[in-house]
């Protein structure tokens, strides 16, 4: 036990008296602040000599309060073989490479580099502290930092804590190698809303970990910022509404301007615009316009406008062929859309809803009125309806009009109805022997006219009228045939003359002619009986013949009233030859005068009126088909019958007797031209009253 103790304490001693000098620490590279201290630790053992530091090889000496050096000491307890360098405080001039150095032990330590660090100055930024953008307008900001910090600090800048991408960095070299100031530019484009904002640029190096800041306010210049509201949004047509126009703006606003749909609003100034809402305010917006010195602003709203259904675009008439589609199309406008319904002319059923109306394979009986109507809005003002005509182009449709009877060898007419779209191209009558289309050929004659408007769905109507001049049997036998043709087909018709017995017109004329013998036999007593109780006074009047016996009195009237007498008895003027009328003052006259001479009479021949008929025989016109069953007959007198109508049959009143002279009919002028044409009841239903019906004017003889 007492060996190996003994042998550790030889170990030791020889050790120990055998230690050489060395370094227990060294200085390390260092880093320091501007303006700190530095400190630099150099220990050594085994050695009791000069110790010294170098700074870049220089001896700065071995005293330890190194003279010479007013910030450089030497610390620590030299018996122990500390001597630690002290630099305070620390200036760049002191940044360079230091040595520890036993000089009698020829020992040297590792050299150590003293960095030293320069903060960055509180950076700069370009116009601030308030820098001035406009607003829209692209701009940028720049921060600069002098070029002493070391190491060169990098800039950035935040808003609101937060930090900003976009940024460039520059870096500006002195003469001689030396940097000058550093900056960095932000880009960017300002709103209206980054007027008052804080921008701040920090300078940032490992000298500063916090950096340095330098904040700046955005002082913005922008055009307007408009809102513009109605009050109400919604309205009835008719109905008030307010416009307000609010705008915050630097530098404040100089004006503003109103507009309806693009057109200035005159008169309109400041922010308010107050107007009465119609239906052009739903499509035509308001807007409102503010200016200041920078620019100018606009906003625009639309109405929504309530109001009834307006026609824009009427329905066109629309002509199509037989079995081809038919479309209709109308458009009303209103807000909200109306409800528009198709229905048929006088018809309540739907037979289409919308805009547009469709008919496929359309026939005949599809023409006609077709109504777009469109229903009145939520004010109940506003709707309507509009027509438009169908016309279905087809082959003629002909119909045979009613045709009255005639008497043989006297005149006839047949008519036909005529219905067509297009128009025919002709018109045609045949028969056996022949056919005409228009104008005369022997006793036939052909007239068309136009049928009254709006009684044919099928189309423009025609009657054409075909006049025979003295009918021969062969005409009640025969057919006559009215035809018709447009470029779709032809259509046509038969008809037959009837014929009319001359044996209960004999008789007439017969009882009327033995009525008006008895009638003029009393008349003639009573003259003869007269003459004994006064004198007979003898009118100037050639043809006028006085009664004194009249008991009323009338047979009094002078030449003026006789020629202006009530219309019942007139007949128009016409050239006549009364020669055998002719009251003579010879003394021939009072032999043939039965009355003694009393009233001058050479004779009185009494008329019924009856033309003639082509042929000998005595015609009488067939009865107007315009009458009703059972009324009394009226006789069409109509100039083509080759005849004047007659004056009143026979009549006495106040003592005179009118009744027209045979020979009155001796002048008549046959007319160029027949009237329109006799329609009956039977017929397509048209309005046959549009034709005029022919007036009876009356001859007055008297006696």
């Amino acid at each position: 036990m007492l060996a190996p103790a003994l042998l550790v304490l030889v170990f030791c001693f020889r050790g120990r008296a055998g230690a050489s000098p060395h370094f227990l620490q060294q200085p390390e590279d260092l880093v320091v602040l501007l303006g700190e201290e530095a400190r630099l630790p150099c220990v050594l053992g085994a050695y009791k000599g000069l110790v010294q530091w170098t700074k870049d090889g220089l001896a700065l000496g071995g005293e330890r309060d190194l003279p010479g050096w007013s910030r450089y000491w030497i610390s620590g307890n030299a018996a122990s073989g500390q001597h630690d360098l002290h630099i305070r405080p620390v200036e760049l001039e002191d940044e360079a490479s230091y040595e520890c150095q036993a000089t009698q032990a020829g020992l040297r330590s590792r050299p150590a580099q003293l960095h030293i660090l320069v903060p960055p100055e509180a950076p700069h930024v370009l116009g601030g502290p308030s820098v001035s953008l406009v607003a829209g307008v692209p701009a940028n900001l720049t921060c600069r930092s002098r070029g002493d910090a070391r190491p060169i600090p990098e800039l950035l800048w935040f808003r609101d804590g937060v930090r900003l991408d976009g940024t460039t960095f520059h870096q500006t070299l002195l003469k001689g190698g030396t940097t000058g100031p550093v900056e960095s530019t932000i880009f960017l484009t300002p709103s209206s809303h980054d007027d008052g904002a804080t921008l701040v640029c920090r300078a940032w190096s490992p000298a500063l970990p916090a950096g340095r800041d330098t904040a700046i306010t955005l002082s913005l210049q922008y055009p307007p910022v408009v809102t513009l509201s109605a009050e109400p949004q919604t309205v009835q047509e008719g109905e008030k509404v307010t416009f307000l126009c609010q705008a915050t703006a630097q530098p404040p606003i100089t004006g503003y301007r109103w507009a309806k749909g693009g057109s200035p609003v005159l008169g309109a100034r400041g922010p308010k615009l107050e107007v009465v809402a119609d239906a052009s305010f739903l499509t035509e917006p308001v807007s409102c316009e503010v200016s200041n010195a920078v620019g100018s602003a606009n906003r625009s709203t639309a109405l929504d406008v309530l109001f009834g259904p307006v026609l824009q675009a009427q329905p066109e008439p629309l002509a199509v062929d037989v079995g081809e589609d038919a479309s209709f199309s109308c458009a009303w406008r209103g807000n909200p859309l109306p409800r528009i319904t198709w229905t048929r002319h006088g018809s309540t059923q739907v037979l289409s809803s919308g805009p547009t109306l469709r008919l496929p394979s359309v026939g005949p009986e599809d023409a006609g009125d077709y109504v777009c109507r469109a229903e009145p809005g939520l004010s109940g003002l506003g709707g309507g309806a509009a027509e438009a005509k169908l016309t279905v182009n087809a082959p003629p449709v002909v119909t045979a009009l009613h045709s009255a009877p005639a008497f043989l060898r006297g005149p006839a007419r047949l008519q036909c109805l005529v219905f067509a779209s297009p128009a025919p191209e002709a018109v045609v009558w045949s028969w056996d022997e022949g056919f005409l289309e228009a104008g005369s050929r022997g006793r036939f004659l052909v007239e068309t006219f136009p049928a009254p408007e709006g009684h044919g769905i099928l189309g423009p109507g025609l009657i054409s009228v075909l006049h025979i001049s003295g009918t021969q049997e062969s005409d009640f036998s025969r057919s006559f045939n009215c035809s018709a043709r447009n470029r779709l087909g032809e259509g046509s018709t038969r008809i037959h003359l009837g014929r009319r017995d001359l044996l209960p017109t004999v008789r007439i004329v017969a009882g009327v002619a033995a009525a008006a013998t008895t009638l003029l036999t009393v008349i003639i007593g009573l003259a003869l009986c007269c003459c004994h109780h006064g004198k007979a006074s003898f009118s100037k009047q050639k043809n006028l013949v006085r009664i004194p016996g009249s008991s009323d009195g009338s047979s009094s009237r002078g030449p003026e009233e006789e020629e202006t007498g009530s219309g019942e008895d007139r007949c128009p003027a016409m050239h006549t030859d009364h020669s055998d009328l002719v009251l003579e003052e010879e003394g021939t006259l009072e032999t043939k005068d039965p009355t003694n001479g009393y009233y001058k009479v050479r004779g009185v021949s009494v008329s019924l009126s009856l033309g003639e008929a082509p042929g000998g025989g005595l015609f009488l016109p067939p009865p107007s088909p315009l009458g009703l069953p059972g009324t009394p007959t009226l006789y069409d007198f109509n100039p083509h019958l080759d005849m004047v109508p007659p004056c009143r049959l026979y009549r006495a009143r106040a003592g005179y007797l009118t009744t027209p002279h045979p020979r009155a009919f001796t002048n008549y002028i046959k007319p160029t031209a027949f009237g329109p044409p006799d329609l009956a009841s039977g017929t397509p239903p048209f309005p046959y009253a549009a034709f005029p019906t022919p007036s009876h004017q009356r001859l007055q003889t008297h006696v």
